[in-house]
């Protein structure tokens, strides 16, 4: 079994993914065949989203500690 990820696109009122080319020909996959295929959205990875943000000055660790 492969495990991949794949971008959603519309087409008319459905949205489709595409099988990649690997994966087709590992598993021997044909036209018209019937693929189980288990769906699960991926978590959004926030890493590096905050970048040009500096680090916390003293002045900021002692606000933090003032609201708690």
């Amino acid at each position: 079994m492969h495990e991949t990820l794949v971008k959603a696109r519309k087409l008319g009122g459905s949205l489709i993914v595409r099988i990649p080319k690997e994966i087709v020909e590992d598993e021997d996959i044909h036209e018209g065949e019937i693929v189980r295929v288990k769906v699960s959205k991926v978590r959004k990875s926030w890493f590096g989203s905050l970048e040009g943000v500096g680090s916390m000055t003293r002045e900021d660790e002692l606000d933090e500690q003032i609201r708690h």
